[in-house]
C-alpha cells in the first residue's frame, strides 16, 4: 500500500546541505497498525508527512496503492489525499468557529458530497462516538478526549484507506488515551490501516509492528 524507496529529505542553505531524513525504505501493507518512534527532531513527523501528501521527499520515491506520488501534480496528489488519508493531530486542529457536527461534516464538503448522504454519514458517526448530544456545541466546550474522538470521526467520515495519527493521545490523560487507542485497534481489525507516531510504548503496543527512527533514518524495524 506504502512504499518509500530511498527518501531524503534535506535543507540546502548557502553552505551546507541539512539531512532531516536519509535513505528512508519503508514498506506498508494493507491492514497494518504501524508504530514510528524515536528522540524528538529523529525525523518521525516528515516520515508521517511524506506518507500523507503533506510534504514532498527531497529526493527518492513514493508509491501509494501503487501510483508513484513522487512524479504527481499537486492537484492530483491532493484528490488522493483527500479520498483516501485520515489525519488525526495531536493539538486537535478542530475548527474553533464550527460546532462539533460543522467540524465532522468538513471533509464531506471538500469532497463535494451531497447534503442528505452527508447528513446521514454524520448522524452515524455522531452515534458511533456518542456523540449525538454534543453535536451543537464548539470545541471549545468539550473536554480534551471528547476533543480528540470528534478529531478522529472527521479523519474516518471519509472512509479513509489509511489513518495518520500524529501523537494522537499527547495531550490526553491515561483514561481518554486509552480510549482512543482502543477505538484505533478496533478499527484496525475492521482492516484499516493505521500508521502512528507517538512516543508512548503503551500506545506503540496497540500495534503490530515498531519502526524507530534515529537521526533521521530507520534503526530498527520490528513486529510484536
Amino acid at each position: 500500500m506504502i512504499k518509500l524507496k530511498d527518501v531524503d529529505k534535506f535543507i540546502d542553505s548557502k553552505y551546507q546541505r541539512t539531512f532531516i531524513l536519509k535513505g528512508i525504505d519503508l514498506e506498508i501493507k494493507q491492514g497494518e497498525f504501524v508504530t514510528i518512534m524515536g528522540p524528538s527532531g529523529a525525523g518521525k513527523s516528515t516520515v508521517m508527512n511524506i506518507i500523507g501528501m503533506l510534504d514532498e521527499p527531497s529526493q527518492g520515491e513514493y508509491y501509494f496503492l501503487d501510483e508513484p506520488i513522487h512524479k504527481m501534480k499537486e492537484r492530483k496528489r491532493s484528490e488522493l489525499h483527500k479520498h483516501h488519508i485520515g489525519f488525526v493531530f495531536q493539538a486537535y486542529h478542530l475548527i474553533d468557529e464550527l460546532t462539533v457536527y460543522e467540524n465532522i461534516e468538513t471533509p464531506l464538503l471538500y469532497k463535494g458530497v451531497k447534503s442528505s448522504e452527508r447528513k446521514s454519514l454524520v448522524a452515524e458517526m455522531l452515534d458511533r462516538f456518542q456523540m449525538v448530544a454534543k453535536k451543537d456545541l464548539f470545541p471549545e466546550q468539550l473536554s480534551g478526549g471528547q476533543q480528540q474522538l470528534v478529531g478522529v470521526a472527521r479523519a474516518l467520515i471519509g472512509q479513509p484507506k489509511l489513518l495518520l495519527a500524529d501523537e494522537p493521545t499527547g495531550n490526553l490523560h491515561s483514561d481518554q488515551a486509552e480510549e482512543i487507542m482502543k477505538l484505533f485497534q478496533k478499527l484496525n481489525s475492521e482492516g484499516m490501516t493505521i500508521v502512528q507516531v507517538t512516543h508512548s510504548k503503551e500506545n506503540a503496543a496497540y500495534g503490530k509492528r515498531t519502526i524507530n527512527i534515529v537521526d533521521g533514518a530507520i534503526d530498527t524495524d520490528s513486529t510484536h
